[in-house]
């Protein structure tokens, strides 16, 4: 974010505490424009960042599925600008004897979640950069998360999850492709 943009938030910030019915100027909130300026930088960071860590390492056989499970992150709704967080489990078939370095997918799963979004959409948007930068015959994703949108407001529905799920190539065409993802994310 350049520095005009963090100005506007920083103004931002003040106006909405001041219609909440808050003062700016009370002691504990005099840096709050600043501070949730600096965090929504952070946060908000895959909107200005481009990802190109696609790294390939050549791979003794192809076709066999390569599952990375219970990926952390955190994302913010972009209905309420709320919090949503929990584990992303991926698969992927390789193909061309390539597969793309192990740590790649964590980096992949915070570049994309670093942005306002909704879980189905996170879910889709993960899997298909994969596609598009690695060579694969198959592509699943899952996403389990809370929603702080449904926990704090609304419904009020604490214990509550979401689960998605977005399916490319062989996961879509081939049934036993996807039981045998589902089996290896829900196992320990």
């Amino acid at each position: 974010m350049n520095p005009e943009q963090i100005a506007q938030i920083e103004a931002a910030v003040t106006q909405i505490l001041t219609a909440v019915g808050e003062d700016p100027q009370r002691a504990g909130l005099i840096e709050t424009p600043q501070r949730v300026a600096r965090m929504y930088q952070e946060i908000f960071s895959g909107l200005t960042t481009d990802f190109d860590d696609f790294k390939l390492f050549d791979a003794g056989s192809a076709g066999e599925m390569v599952v990375v499970k219970d990926i952390h992150f955190y994302s913010m709704c972009e209905h309420h600008l709320l919090p949503f967080f929990g584990k992303v489990h991926i698969a992927y078939i390789p193909s061309e004897n390539k597969v793309l370095g192990l740590s790649k997918l964590p980096r992949l799963v915070e570049y994309c979640a670093k942005r306002p979004s909704v879980q189905e959409n996170l879910t889709r948007q993960i899997a298909e950069l994969i596609a598009e930068h690695v060579p694969v015959s198959g592509v699943a994703v899952s996403i389990e998360a809370k929603h702080l949108c449904m926990e704090m407001r609304g419904v009020r529905s604490p214990d509550s999850k979401t689960k998605t799920f977005f399916y490319l190539g062989a996961f879509k065409e081939d049934q036993e492709w996807k039981r045998d993802f589902l089996a290896a994310i829900n196992h320990d």
